[in-house]
């Protein structure tokens, strides 16, 4: 199970749907996401296992979950593992794999290269990369702020969140595997669809 600070980022779309045990009970939504779109996300989530289980490999099924479904669940898995670094991720999704989003990272309180400030803002584009069951974010744009800046920058930022959690650190261009189940997925406007 993936679930702290360099997961987060390498997720943006596939490993959000990655499986956790949560109820409803777990949480009391005082983020501003939909709670309700979060659970339908862990539903499909459970649907997706139990079908793996039940029928394996026979035929491609697929599920579809929309933009603010999305975004909702990746809020509430932050509140809910109570993640200290990543304060926020949102995502745009668009035709044929592009993705645009936005990460809000909190490091006050750390000890930092002088070039970091504590509290930054990423806004990131790029496109999502499936190949052999394996996924990699091919970054294409990269602001600080509104200052244009190297994908160096957020992968240093990576290894400083990953040294604070003591998990491994890793490049926003590594590949990935896809989680349990997903054989492929494909964004369009809005949406994102994961093949299982």
């Amino acid at each position: 199970m993936c679930n702290r600070f360099p997961c987060f980022i390498l997720i943006l779309i596939p490993l959000a749907v990655l499986s956790l045990d949560f109820t409803q009970d777990s949480i009391d939504n005082s983020a501003g996401y939909s709670l309700q779109e979060a659970l339908r996300v862990l539903k499909l989530i459970d649907k997706i296992q139990l079908e793996q289980l039940e029928k394996g490999n026979a035929d491609v099924r697929k599920v579809i979950v929309s933009e603010s479904e999305l975004n909702s669940y990746i809020a509430y898995r932050i509140e809910v593992e109570q993640e200290d670094i990543m304060k926020e991720l949102k995502l745009k999704l668009y035709d044929d794999n592009k993705v645009e989003g936005k990460i809000l990272i909190d490091l006050r309180g750390q000890d930092l290269p002088k070039i970091l400030k504590p509290k930054m803002a990423f806004y990131l584009g790029g496109n999502l990369e499936v190949e052999q069951g394996k996924v990699r974010f091919d970054l294409k744009d990269l602001f600080l702020e509104n200052q244009r800046i190297q994908p160096t920058v957020l992968d240093l930022v990576i290894f400083i969140g990953s040294k604070i959690q003591g998990t491994d650190s890793f490049r926003m261009s590594d590949w990935w595997d896809l989680p349990y189940g997903i054989k492929n997925l494909e964004t369009r406007q809005g949406m994102a669809i994961f093949y299982y």
